[in-house]
């Protein structure tokens, strides 16, 4: 068995309106298929899905709109001074750089400002208001944030300067008091579509000042929509879909340089290339240091000074890394060793010294450690205060959570699923608790078992190039908009071995009766140890195109497997234990030795913790394996004594060694014709004495002196003859007895069965014997997914 890391939630088609899709609209199986599970299920919204309406929605439809755009080409005739404030993440620095870019082009005097996020903290701030004031500026308009701040909008009005807010977090229940607020989700909002980034929302300002769509800006919009993980539909769609080709072939001074630091091809960007790429060397700055270097960056009008910028900007971004790693590992390690946090359903983790810019990422990988709510705090002792940021499951609206608890939190914002948070040291314990408590009252156990949505099941033979360049239309992908996530079941993996300078990553076939696909498993190369082959096995993952040698062909992007029934790993004949045991996990299994003396023989003693030895069918009918993995090291002493072990219980894995000390089939196993001339030879004799001739004789007849030891044995124990001390005397007129009655007969022939069926089988021979030990009474677990 092979466990699957998540529950998998499948979504369940419908055959009817997929067929009617495919009639109408000439789609493959598997495309028409998975626009049904995710709710296109009529032509009419499939071609909107995959042809998004060219026009973007009307910018005056924003609430205040027209009194924004009104004041600011006041300011510009009138010369006054105005300035962006800005955000310090990708989101707020491309939203800065948006809105300055064209003010400037309009001929305003406009500047921008950016908080610090050590010093000043998200968001507008009655210092930096007043400093502004003071420098002579006149208008604020704030971008990507500002819908949280009251007392600074009313700060604003004292020193009279006029405050303009764009923005996309959520709104409270009372809005500033200020010019204008261009927000699509304020309550007396029309706006058709309410989840547009801050760079969205932006850009719509912008669209409103120039009278057009400025596409020489929408590569921006594209970053810092993508980057703040708004769902990718609707305008969001539309602006990330009509960049990506901007992108490959822009001459943007600072984004060619930043992508030449990424180590990005530019004319194969894509949003992926954003997520991981662009947007967290786009963060960096701001999270260590000032996100005022990335808007110069983008301003720059000079080849070697944006080189110069990107190559600082990458540098800070290595540090970055190396920063949040070791802040998650004391993270991890205060979390796992501390019983504080054992009944903990929200985690909250603080401590001095750590760095306020990166909790966040932080915050990430605990949830993908622990799959809990987390808060991340860094703690100042000198002012008392303690920076958070805070990352949720699905199930638990932090936002909403947070809201509850706003008397302890002076300044807090954010997402259902992300928020920042700034408080008192003091008040960090009882925030702990009261979320804890709104956790209990809203969660039960399931909502903590990590879930995989996964667009729906498909048959290996539905998959094939056309079919996957059909499912490629449903790029950009994105939040709400994933890569299809598809489910194949009941397939092998005939082919599989790690691949990669450190042999981290995972190169299979998968196939069934019928088809056979390519697939690759980036950093699962473990798992190539617990495949066996002809294992029945499900897989989760993306379809892709791979192109080689000017060659494509689809290709399988493994993201998780399950296999539940029993797997057969095979190392016979393989004699050093210490070559391969380490692959057997060391949870969950045991060791069985049949006999005593394997023990000395294979030097096991460094084993003993995990060794059971099988005395007789009794010790192995008791001996509990039932969901583990086990290792027969040595070949059982009998048929029976295998069964007693296997029979009906549950085990996962069973890897066969079968060691033999002396193989029987190798030795010669005497015929009748062979028993009645020894018979003979006793009877002419009389009296033989087997310690003084025995050796004589088998060199006589060219036998081995074990043989002939079996075949007076046998004759021993059917009363032919009699032994004592090595001689043997024939009885007069025995008995007739057949050669079978004999134990040791009996118990040869059984080994020798034994050895054909366990050491001298192919692969498949023994797993169908083994299956047949087990008995149907193994039945399969239940599958991984709900």
């Amino acid at each position: 068995m092979l466990q699957a890391k998540t529950r998998w939630a499948v979504r369940e088609g419908n055959r009817q309106k997929a067929e009617q899709l495919m009639n109408e609209l000439q789609l493959t199986p598997l495309v028409a298929n998975l626009l049904v599970n995710r709710g296109l299920d009529t032509a009419e919204s499939v071609k909107k899905f995959l042809n998004p309406d060219e026009e973007f929605h009307h910018p005056f439809l924003l609430h205040d709109m027209d009194i924004c755009v009104e004041r600011i080409f006041q300011a510009i005739r009138n010369r006054e001074r105005m300035v962006v404030y800005g955000d310090y993440d990708a989101d707020g620095v491309t939203s800065t750089y948006v809105l300055l870019k064209t003010l400037r082009e309009l001929g305003a005097d406009a500047d921008f400002y950016i908080p610090n996020r050590f010093t000043e903290g998200y968001g507008p701030n009655e210092k930096a208001f007043r400093t502004l004031k003071e420098a002579g500026y006149h208008l604020i308009i704030t971008v990507d944030n500002g819908i949280a701040g009251i007392h600074e909008a009313k700060v604003a009005k004292e020193i009279g300067i006029d405050l303009i807010i764009t923005d996309h977090h959520e709104p409270g229940p009372e809005l500033p008091d200020c010019l204008a607020i261009i927000h699509p989700k304020r309550a007396d909002s029309n706006y058709p579509f309410k989840d547009l980034a801050g760079v969205g929302v932006a850009f719509k300002l912008v669209t409103a000042l120039l009278g057009k769509v400025p596409e020489e800006l929408l590569p921006f919009a594209a970053i810092g929509t993508i980057a703040d993980l708004v769902p990718l539909k609707d305008e969001n769609r539309l602006i990330v879909k009509k960049a990506l080709p901007l992108l490959q072939s822009s001459d943007h001074f600072g984004l060619k340089a930043l992508m030449r630091v990424a180590g990005i091809n530019q004319q194969e960007l894509n949003e992926e290339s954003i997520s991981f790429g662009l947007a967290p060397r786009i963060n960096a700055p701001g999270r260590l240091y000032h996100a005022g270097m990335v808007v110069d960056l983008f301003l720059a009008n000079d080849k070697d000074e944006a080189e110069q910028l990107a190559h600082e900007i990458n540098e800070i971004n290595k540090e970055r890394q190396e920063i949040v790693d070791k802040i998650t590992v004391e993270a991890i390690e205060e979390i796992s060793q501390s019983s504080n946090y054992i009944d903990d359903q929200v985690i909250v983790v603080g401590k001095e010294g750590w760095h306020a810019g990166v909790i966040g990422i932080v915050a990430s990988r605990l949830v993908e450690k622990f799959y809990r709510p987390v808060i991340v705090f860094s703690f100042d002792q000198a002012t008392g205060l303690a920076k958070g940021s805070a990352r949720s499951i699905p199930k638990f609206n932090m936002y909403q959570n947070l809201f509850q608890c706003k008397e302890l939190l002076p300044h807090f914002g954010g997402h259902p699923i992300a928020a920042g948070l700034t408080m008192k040291i003091s008040d960090v314990p009882e925030l702990r608790e009261r979320l804890n408590r709104l956790a209990s009252e809203q969660l039960d156990e399931e909502d903590f078992i990590p879930v995989t949505e996964v667009d729906g099941m498909i048959p290996l033979e539905d998959i094939h190039l056309q079919s996957v360049k059909e499912l490629l239309q449903f790029a950009p992908f994105g939040t709400e908009n994933p890569k299809p996530l598809l489910l194949i079941n009941d397939i092998q993996l005939p082919q599989i071995k790690k691949v990669g300078a450190d042999k981290n990553h995972l190169k299979a076939i998968i196939e069934n009766h019928s088809a056979q696909l390519d697939c690759i498993g980036f950093h699962m190369g473990d798992l190539a140890d617990e495949i066996s082959p002809l294992s029945k096995a499900s897989v989760i993952g993306e379809l892709a195109i791979n192109e080689w040698n000017h060659v494509s062909k689809p290709q399988f992007i493994l993201k998780d497997i399950c296999i539940d029934e029993w797997q057969l790993f095979d190392y016979r004949g393989n004699r050093r234990i210490d070559q391969w045991i380490h692959q057997v996990p060391e949870k969950s299994s045991k060791l069985i030795v049949f006999r005593k003396s394997t023990v000395n023989q294979m030097n096991l003693s460094e084993f003993a913790a995990g060794l059971e030895i099988i005395h007789s069918e009794a010790s192995a009918k008791n001996c509990d394996i039932d969901g583990m993995n086990i290792v027969l090291i040595d070949l059982p002493q009998s048929k029976k004594q295998l069964e007693s072990l296997l029979a009906g219980k549950q085990v996962a894995r069973i890897y066969a060694h079968f060691y033999q000390d002396d193989i029987e089939l190798l030795n010669t196993m005497p015929t009748r014709e062979h028993f009645k001339w020894m018979y003979a030879f006793l009877h002419k004799k009389g009296v033989f004495d087997f310690r003084r001739y025995g050796a004589e004789l088998a060199k006589y007849k060219g036998w081995s002196l074990h043989t002939i030891k079996f075949m007076l044995t046998v004759f021993f124990e059917l009363n032919f003859v009699t032994m004592d001390n090595g001689i043997l005397s024939v009885i007069k007129n025995p008995s007739k007895r057949d050669l079978s009655e004999s134990k040791t007969y009996q118990l040869r022939q059984e080994i020798i069965q034994l050895e054909k069926e366990l050491l001298f089988s192919s692969y498949k021979q023994l797993k169908n014997s083994l299956d047949r030990f087990i008995g149907t009474a193994n039945m399969k677990e239940a599958k991984a997914w709900i």
